[in-house]
């Protein structure tokens, strides 16, 4: 065998005869998800891993934009550890030196962006899927004490008045979605289908559109450590648990013990945790179980998305498990205890205005 190392070779074979059954069976893994997912509503599925797509899965229709709903939020945090790179914001300044308005209450004064982000400055949370616009989110008076989890869209639309005053002061126009087109998006090559505006204003609670590639393509950039665009120790903070929820960072949700849900049909139930035997999932979520997944163990950044938004904030909808569904996915103990749809939902109240993030 001239000019072939033998031995490479032998190994060349070896690992093509192992690795073509586990590709093999990591395929009926996400065929199962897949399956799981459509179930529940599903319109699509994206595997990345180490950033190559691995497996995709459209069951209604070819991809496009799509609502993420409250998977909107995570942007805040990563937006947030760009202003820090900028110089334009530190995670532990007070609300008040931006909001001067602030500064004269007890509770709005204490305020930072970090404890903003983490949902426990005392900022009243306000209504599920009706955000206020920027101006009224600031004038809105404090729900009681800080520390406290309280799960809404006013605090992101707080942080976004903040973050327009911080960009007009910088000598920027102040448009906060121009900006993080500018800043984020178009350097990673992601494309955003719509993204819904309020007193000219991008909606940060809840507004974006995005196809399963474009979301998957921003999630990767955060599993990759913002890639030079953000700030490290900024975004690493995404994924510390807050002291009000250890189940929640700065605008990510962590699937581990002692999380509290934003709702009591989220799909989000820390009882399950345990199935996922420790693993570490970093998750954006929206209503309808818009899902994205950072799992950094496995190197592995999942999309999914469903129809359903408006009957999930009516408390309606198909079940849905993250854990069942990752089971399924990662090939965990566990898979197929339960199915989604409706036949679960016999004895549970019809109508859950807070049902879902």
């Amino acid at each position: 065998m001239p000019n072939v190392d033998r031995r490479a070779f032998a190994l060349g074979l070896t690992t093509a005869a192992f690795s073509a059954p586990a590709v093999a069976r990591s395929q009926d893994r996400f065929a199962a998800a897949a399956r799981y997912s459509a179930e529940a509503g599903g319109v699509s599925l994206l595997v990345l891993e180490r950033g190559r797509e691995i497996f995709r899965d459209h069951p209604k229709r070819p991809e496009r934009p799509h609502e993420l709903a409250s998977g909107t939020k995570s942007f805040c945090g990563v937006l947030a550890a760009a202003l820090v790179q900028d110089g334009l914001l530190s995670l532990d300044e007070r609300c008040a030196d931006t909001l001067t308005e602030w500064r004269a209450e007890p509770v709005k004064s204490d305020a930072t962006i970090r404890t903003l982000l983490q949902l426990s400055a005392g900022v009243g949370a306000g209504r599920i899927g009706r955000p206020p616009s920027y101006v009224d989110a600031v004038t809105q008076p404090v729900a009681g004490a800080a520390g406290v989890f309280r799960y809404g869209p006013t605090p992101f639309q707080v942080f976004g008045e903040i973050v327009r005053r911080k960009l007009v002061a910088s000598g920027d126009p102040g448009d906060v979605l121009d900006f993080m087109t500018r800043r984020l998006f178009r350097p990673i090559g992601m494309e955003v289908g719509s993204w819904r505006r309020q007193a000219g204003q991008p909606n940060l609670p809840s507004g974006a559109q995005l196809t399963a590639t474009a979301w998957a393509r921003f999630g990767q950039m955060v599993a990759d450590g913002g890639r030079g665009l953000v700030d490290p120790a900024a975004l690493a903070e995404g994924f510390r648990s807050s002291p009000a929820n250890p189940g929640y960072g700065l605008t990510w949700w962590l699937l581990r013990p002692g999380l509290i849900p934003p709702g009591p049909n989220a799909g989000i139930d820390p009882d399950e945790f345990e199935r996922l035997g420790g693993l570490d999932v970093r998750m954006a979520a929206g209503a309808g179980n818009q899902r994205l997944y950072l799992i950094p163990e496995r190197e592995l950044v999942v999309v999914r998305q469903a129809d359903g938004v408006g009957a999930a904030l009516m408390g309606r909808g198909p079940e849905w498990s993250d854990v069942d569904f990752l089971s399924h996915l990662l090939g965990l103990p566990g898979a197929g205890v339960s199915r989604p749809g409706r036949r679960a939902r016999r004895d549970r109240p019809r109508l859950r205005r807070r049902a879902n993030p």
